[in-house]
């Protein structure tokens, strides 16, 4: 059964594994990977992946008000990393440009449903955040994945052009949040007719 967990040291081989199978190229969308980030050695790993819990915690001071709050899962099974998936926050123009949630999963483990699966839980997390609307963007001949998001149910909203070239753009409209269930009131904020008596009756009331 294939669970999202956030990125761990403890699956550095597995992962390699993964990326291996890839190739290279920059197509592991979803794991936050930059061309300069070194992850064959454990020192580097252990800093690509504390990068990675640094952007998922709001920017603070001005130094950091351009950063975008990135939250990271990775697809697992059996100890193996078969994806990974990434939730951004906010409105800039890297997110109007590619979205606000980007995925990959490796060739060996498609077409058996992951993309669609991690998208909605995915989209739980950016509910339970508070985010009203969440873009998806997916390249105009990639059509397994306008599939995937079509499925679950994305709106298209056209195509458009951006500086890794043209994409087909996808918007998902949240529910609002549920609001929590009322505090219980103490005895003294009941109205008399509802608390009981001494007895533990609840005392009767008088015809007018």
């Amino acid at each position: 059964m294939p669970e999202l967990i956030a990125p761990t040291a403890d699956l550095h081989a597995a992962w390699l594994q993964a990326h291996r199978e890839w190739g290279p190229g920059p197509h592991e969308d979803g794991f936050g990977l930059e061309p300069t980030d070194e992850v064959e050695s454990p020192a580097g790993f252990a800093a690509w992946l504390a990068r990675m819990a640094a952007e998922s915690f709001p920017a603070v001071g001005p130094d950091e008000a351009a950063r975008t709050v990135c939250v990271y899962r990775w697809i697992v099974e059996g100890g193996q990393v078969l994806g990974g998936i990434a939730l951004r926050q906010g409105h800039d123009d890297h997110i109007l440009q590619f979205g606000h949630i980007g995925y990959g999963i490796r060739p060996s483990s498609r077409r058996r449903g992951l993309a669609g699966w991690a998208l909605g839980r995915m989209l739980g997390e950016a509910w339970k955040l508070g985010m009203e609307r969440v873009l998806l963007v997916c390249e105009r001949d990639n059509l397994a994945s306008a599939r995937t998001i079509e499925r679950i149910g994305g709106v298209f909203e056209g195509i458009r052009e951006t500086e890794d070239g043209p994409v087909r753009r996808y918007w998902f409209r949240l529910p609002p949040p549920v609001p929590p269930p009322p505090a219980a009131l103490p005895d003294a904020a009941l109205p008399p007719a509802a608390l009981p008596d001494a007895g533990g009756r609840t005392p009767r009331r008088d015809p007018v």
